[in-house]
């Protein structure tokens, strides 16, 4: 295998679920499009952001990746074998190398089981007998994890959100992965928590050289986080850039107007950022608009927007590696006030 090529290669990853209906019951009346043609990659031991409202296809996508859900169409690739619809025979040895954090602590560890049954079950799944013994292998990763490895005979009730989330971070390095798709693994916690799980999720990346798949709404964290960041919006990849590069020169519309809505702290004599609001609400994933699926809510629509899709390609102007998806990218310049809308409602 050649040492250029990613750990993780997804190329026009689909997933659409069946809507059952009319006479009969169970036939197809019709399809959710979730997620809609992903293309992107993920080199060993990087971090990969992925970003964008409630509803866009966020967490679907990192289902597919573990393949937890089947995808429609498009293509899986880890470290270059098609793992796309591999069957569980074929998938059992990459099983361990691809973990996952879910974003509900609370649901995601079983009630009846103490915290060493948790995290010791993957290993018993794969039949992995670390030196020294499972128990031993537990108590070191709660230790990594910041928890006391006394806590091995305790159940999850006894403990609080953001311990909870650190039990399911020792759950996820038990087989020593070499990706971790994080389910927004922060936003059901405390502000106040969330610090302290993310800079413990920084420090396994940089210590194991983990490769990550952080999924997230919340724009700072991600920035923190992430090398690089993909924005999604209704089931697509509208941007992706190196982290910096995407933050600092955002090129997409929907892309400019996430981050205007970021919350920062300023001096008095320094103007706020003009904060672009909105017009509508997220179309429908059951009937997505044609072409641009920005397009109804977007200040530069025309009508080319609706006829054509726009490619995710690199524009004049862009870094390599920085593509975006839109016929009228932003240019750097601040976005004029008379972009914004009168509208009361909340921005994004």
């Amino acid at each position: 295998m050649s040492s250029t090529t990613p750990l993780l290669d997804v190329s026009g990853l689909t997933k659409h679920f069946p809507i059952k209906g009319g006479f009969p019951i169970r036939r197809t009346v019709g399809h959710v499009q979730a997620v809609d043609g992903l293309d992107f990659q993920v080199g060993e031991g990087e971090s990969l952001g992925l970003v964008g409202e409630s509803g866009c296809g966020k967490s679907t996508t990192g289902r597919l990746i573990t393949r937890l859900l089947e995808p429609t169409a498009g293509k899986v690739s880890y470290q270059g074998k098609d793992i796309t619809h591999a069957n569980r025979k074929q998938l059992a040895p990459i099983r361990s190398e691809i973990q996952m954090i879910f974003q509900d602590p609370y649901a995601s560890l079983n009630p009846r089981q103490t915290v060493g049954k948790i995290v010791s079950g993957p290993m018993e799944i794969n039949n992995v007998n670390p030196a020294g013994g499972r128990e031993k292998r537990v108590r070191e990763l709660l230790e990594i994890v910041g928890l006391n490895p006394e806590h091995y005979n305790r159940f999850p009730h006894e403990f609080s959100g953001g311990q909870r989330q650190r039990i399911g971070v020792a759950r996820a390095l038990a087989l020593e992965p070499k990706l971790i798709v994080a389910d927004e693994p922060v936003s059901a916690l405390d502000v106040s928590i969330q610090a302290q799980v993310v800079n413990l999720l920084q420090k396994v990346q940089q210590e194991l050289g983990i490769a990550f798949v952080f999924i997230a709404h919340d724009l700072a964290v991600v920035r923190h986080f992430s090398q690089r960041v993909a924005v999604m919006y209704l089931g697509k990849i509208v941007e992706i850039a190196d982290r910096d590069d995407l933050y600092g020169n955002p090129r997409h519309p929907y892309t400019r107007a996430l981050l205007s809505a970021v919350p920062e702290a300023t001096v008095d004599e320094t103007p706020a950022r003009d904060r672009i609001r909105l017009q509508g609400d997220v179309p429908s994933p059951i009937n997505p608009p044609s072409g641009c699926r920005f397009r109804t809510r977007c200040w530069k629509a025309t009508e080319k927007c609706a006829t054509e899709a726009p490619p995710l390609v690199q524009v004049e102007g862009n870094k390599p590696g920085h593509l975006t998806a839109c016929h009228y990218p932003e240019t750097a310049e601040a976005v004029p006030a008379a972009r914004l809308s009168k509208d009361p409602e909340p921005a994004i």
